[in-house]
Order: structure tokens, then C-alpha cells, then sequence
């Protein structure tokens, strides 16, 4: 009776503790790139735009109720995902192009001048490490930080900002690594991807056309990757070997997304086209076209799918189909600003920023999305125009 009361009270213990925050330990959040949080929050969504005040290309992490933000100058913003108001600030004093991640309330992120660990309780950053410009998002795997930096220095620190792995790989370093069963895999401006085990030891690297600025994704023991010689890659976890390539015709820049529950990977490139491949050959499903560069990696959902395009445009597709649900136009056709932050997706909440340093949340579930922030200047310069066309019609009618 005794053993059944303490296992009644433990239980009962663990239900009042709290549940502990689901880490976002890489670039869009896991290794498939997915960008999807289930949500735990009990908020409901909630249509909101934030700026920062310059462009924004790094793409939002989550954690518990906030999402983590940087700016181009380098200003991360902590926004509080249900209301859209600013919880925190800190000025990293350094440019940054790179997304930041978080784990056990310390957040990483790179910027020109290094790595840097911050703490999200204080807001203070509590050590920095200083190296060449560093691009690549991090990684957290088994305890360390894995990133790349422009000098081809694939680094490995522990969470006192202690090298714990330097590696000197060719090339610039601007991909983003994933790390799965103790291998790492990132690739280099100098056309090769490469696999390095969390031993130091080079597994091995595989030859594109030309650089790799794409981040990897890894699903059903293979690695993806595009090229900016217009090809997408997938390749044996083990050895590199290839397993299929497909041209899509310009620089694939941008991060795949994989969907193993589907056998789909999707991509986009520099072509303006969003392209759904079959996992397991590289059969084209479908493409949609956007009519500029995609350079930002997709969300998934369910059966959507959310980009970015440098047309200005957000999309939401259907992932089956390729099909338009809807799409978002943040800069109402005059203001239009090239999207190159990856969208993220908490629960209902579809989060990303644009080059206008604007932050926007939509209902991706309702289709619902927030006022422009740029609504006003448009009415203003259409107000002009049509002021401008009387005056001048009237003009052109008194000398008759």
C-alpha cells in the first residue's frame, strides 16, 4: 500500500512540475529543416507586425512563448509571440547574417566578428568567440556548438565557449551544418560538402559544380543539398555516394526541406520556382513559380507548405498539390521587400521577417494575416498621383 502511495505522489509531482521548453537547437529548428513547432502555448494566434529597422535574413527560433530575432545590424529582438511586443533587446555590436538557436535558456547565434552565447534570463551575452565572419547557424549536438566560419574553420564549443573541436576544412564555411549519429555535414564555397565525425576525423566529402551556400537537411539516411552549379544533390549518410541529382536550373541557395512522412523534399531556386522531388529518386512531383529568386528554406505543416520570395511575397502552398492556399504581400506591390528570412510556424503562428526589418505573424491555419505596415504610404502615394494627374489634366485643358 505504502509502494503504491509514493508512485501516486510522484506522479502527481511530475504533473505540477513544469514541462521543460522544447529546444530549437538548429536551423529550422531540426535536421529536415521542417521550421515547425507543435505549439505548446496555450495563446491563441494572434496578427501582428514588429520592426527591427534593418533587414532581417536570419530566420526566427522559438522558445517557449518567444521568438528570438536578429536584425542585419545586429540587434536581437526576444517578441512575444502572442501579442507582437518586444520583451527584451540586446545589441550584439556586430553585423550579423546568421539565425540564432536556443537551448536550456542560452542562445547562439554568429555574427562577423564570431560566435556568441547569450544569456536569455539576464540578457546579457556571457562569452563571445572570436573568429572570422561567421554565417553558418549553429548546431547543438551531445553538450556542443557546431558552426563554420569564412575562414573554413569547422569549430566545435562547449557551452563555456571552449574549443573543443577546430578543424580546418577548404573554402568558406557559410552553410549551416546539421550533426546526426556523430557525423557532421556542411558544405563550402569550394563546391564540396563534407561529412567530419564529432572524433575530428574526416569521414567524407563529395565534389559539386560550383559552391555550396545551402544548408544540408537529412532524412531516411541520406544528406540533401543544393549546389550553385543548379543541381540538388542526395547522398548516402555512410560514404557520399550519390543517389540521385536533379537540375533546377539556377543556384540552389536555398536550404531543402524534407518530409519523410511523404517522401517529398522541397527547395527552391535562384529560377523563382519552389519544387517538390520525390525523397527516393529525385522524380520532379511539381514546381510553382514565383518569378524571382527563393532563397529562404520552407516551412511545413501538415499539408502546407510556407516560403519566402525576393518578390515580396509569402506563399502558402498546398505541399501535395504545389497549389496557391494563399499569399501575403507585406509591402502592398510598391514597398515590396525581398523575403530571406525563413519562415518558422508555432501551433497556428506563421513568424518570419523581410528587408523592409519588419517581423510578421499570420494564422496559417485561417489564412489570416496582418494589416500592412506599409498600407498607409501606398494610400499616400497613390493620393499624390492622382493629385499630380488633376493638376496636370487641368493644366493640359486650360491652354486649349
Amino acid at each position: 500500500m505504502l509502494k503504491k502511495l509514493c508512485i501516486a505522489l510522484i506522479i502527481g509531482l511530475l504533473c505540477l512540475s513544469p514541462i521543460a521548453a522544447e529546444n530549437w537547437d538548429s536551423f529550422a529548428g531540426d535536421v529536415s529543416h521542417t521550421g515547425y513547432r507543435e505549439g505548446n502555448s496555450d495563446f491563441v494566434t494572434n496578427l501582428w507586425t514588429f520592426s527591427l529597422g534593418s533587414p532581417i535574413h536570419s530566420s526566427p527560433a522559438i522558445y517557449e512563448d518567444v521568438m528570438y530575432v536578429v536584425s542585419q545590424d545586429g540587434i536581437l529582438k526576444a517578441i512575444d509571440m502572442e501579442t507582437g511586443e518586444e520583451k527584451w533587446d540586446l545589441d550584439l555590436e556586430s553585423p550579423t547574417n546568421s539565425s540564432p538557436i536556443v537551448h536550456s535558456n542560452r542562445l547562439y547565434v554568429g555574427c562577423e566578428d564570431g560566435l556568441k552565447a547569450v544569456n536569455i534570463k539576464s540578457h546579457e551575452i556571457v562569452w563571445d568567440y572570436d573568429c572570422d565572419n561567421v554565417e553558418s547557424t549553429p548546431f547543438f549536438y551531445d553538450d556542443l556548438i557546431y558552426f563554420g566560419d569564412d575562414s573554413g574553420h569547422l569549430y566545435g564549443l562547449d557551452t563555456n565557449g571552449k574549443v573543443q573541436m577546430n578543424k580546418k576544412l577548404d573554402g568558406k564555411l557559410k552553410s549551416s551544418p546539421i550533426v546526426v549519429n556523430d557525423s557532421i555535414y556542411i558544405g563550402s564555397t569550394n563546391s564540396k560538402i563534407y561529412s567530419v565525425g564529432t572524433d575530428k576525423e574526416t569521414n567524407w566529402d563529395f565534389t559539386t559544380g560550383d559552391e555550396i551556400l545551402s544548408s544540408p537537411a537529412f532524412v531516411n539516411d541520406t544528406v540533401i543539398v543544393g549546389s550553385s552549379d543548379g543541381n540538388l544533390y542526395c547522398l548516402d549518410e555512410s560514404d557520399g555516394n550519390l543517389e540521385w541529382k536533379v537540375n533546377l536550373n539556377d543556384d540552389v541557395v536555398a536550404p531543402p526541406t524534407a518530409d519523410e512522412h511523404d517522401n517529398s523534399v522541397y527547395v527552391g531556386s535562384n529560377e523563382g520556382n519552389l519544387t517538390c522531388l520525390d525523397i527516393r529518386d529525385g522524380t520532379v512531383k511539381w514546381s510553382h513559380a514565383t518569378g524571382a529568386k527563393i532563397q529562404t528554406a520552407a516551412a511545413l505543416k501538415k499539408n502546407l507548405i510556407a516560403f519566402g520570395s525576393e518578390n515580396g511575397y509569402l506563399y502558402v502552398l498546398n505541399k501535395y498539390t504545389g497549389q496557391e492556399e494563399f499569399t501575403y504581400n507585406p509591402g502592398t506591390f510598391l514597398f515590396n521587400s525581398p523575403i530571406k528570412s525563413s519562415p518558422v510556424i508555432n501551433g497556428n503562428s506563421l513568424l518570419f521577417g523581410d528587408d523592409s526589418g519588419h517581423v510578421y505573424s499570420l494564422n496559417i491555419d485561417k489564412y489570416e494575416v496582418p494589416g500592412s505596415a506599409h498600407l498607409f504610404y501606398s494610400i499616400g502615394v497613390l493620393i499624390i498621383v492622382i493629385v499630380v494627374a488633376i493638376v496636370l489634366i487641368r493644366k493640359i485643358k486650360s491652354r486649349k
